[in-house]
């Protein structure tokens, strides 16, 4: 049992949320994520990257979306209740090491697992620039944080509501067009921005690492849910990454099979708000389909 000592509701649907769980705390580093299970008789096990940690108070804090049955649940749970059970730090955690500049790239909450990065890289003696992408200002989160971290901040939004009106890959595209280019850049965020990433730097030779998040059941390797190819080799996520070479990831193959359980999930989600007394987002009202998390929540 843990137990939750803190939320903060970040923006519409997504939360940040802190809870006690000492050896995880002790042992996690950055890039590693948890598997997590809200109580044992509903049963669905969850992927979430760790955004951050304290060893001192023993506490882990995960920041998720609410876009499935599992997160809107987990986003009923208030500070003073228990989360059934947690299992992790899981997955490798990131090569860190100075290289010179660092550019990391966040889109929407993958700004969240991208914090810990940025800040393990910026201890071991690096530069670090970080660009933050959201559709717009009110879905901008971290970034008091990140600022306060990073030697230059750059925020984009789709909609111009805040910073630069422009996808992340302009900025990135404009470091890497420098001289010097970046040491190295890393990218978190939706599968199609990763793709892009990658894209953007391969002209110029910048090693990317991206973090990815596929479909994952137990988390050891066992499933083989969660297998992407990368460099033309199968691999699984939960062991073998969460992070790969991004110019080796064949993301078409991976977002076709994180589509795989969507007509059953577009089915079922409208069962996700009854008896939580949560509020349906304006999209679901209007009767739009929701992704179900087990496909994609750990970012």
């Amino acid at each position: 049992m843990h137990l939750i000592v803190s939320k903060k509701q970040l923006s519409a649907d997504v939360y940040e949320m802190t809870f006690e769980a000492p050896l995880i705390a002790q042992a996690r580093r950055a890039g590693q994520f948890l598997i997590l299970q809200i109580d044992t008789d509903w049963g669905e096990r969850i992927p979430l990257t760790i955004a951050d940690g304290d060893p001192v108070k023993g506490t882990i804090t995960i920041v998720f979306q609410t876009v499935g049955a599992t997160t809107h649940r987990l986003a009923t749970k208030e500070p003073g209740q228990y989360l059934e059970n947690v299992l992790g730090p899981l997955g490798n955690p990131t090569h860190i090491e100075k290289v010179g500049t660092v550019v990391c790239v966040g889109g929407g909450i993958g700004v969240a697992p991208l914090y810990p990065i940025a800040k393990a890289m910026k201890e071991a003696g690096n530069r670090v620039i970080a660009i933050i992408g959201a559709r717009t200002k009110d879905l901008v989160i971290f970034e008091d944080r990140m600022r306060s971290l990073v030697d230059q901040l750059i925020i984009v939004t789709d909609d111009g509501s805040y910073g630069r009106k422009a996808l992340v890959t302009e900025p990135l595209k404009e470091f890497c067009s420098q001289d010097p280019k970046p040491d190295l850049a890393v990218a978190i965020g939706p599968p199609i921005m990763m793709k892009f990433c990658a894209e953007t730097t391969r002209p110029f030779g910048v090693p990317t690492v991206v973090s990815l998040n596929t479909i994952m059941i137990d988390g050891t390797g066992m499933c083989g849910g969660c297998r992407v190819s990368v460099g033309g080799e199968t691999k699984f996520v939960c062991v073998d990454g969460p992070e790969f070479d991004g110019h080796k990831v064949d993301f078409d193959n991976m977002m076709t099979r994180l589509r795989s359980y969507k007509d059953r999930e577009d089915e079922d989600h409208h069962i996700c708000h009854i008896g939580l007394g949560i509020e349906p987002a304006p999209e679901q009202k209007a009767g739009t389909p929701v992704a179900s998390v087990s496909t994609g929540e750990r970012k």
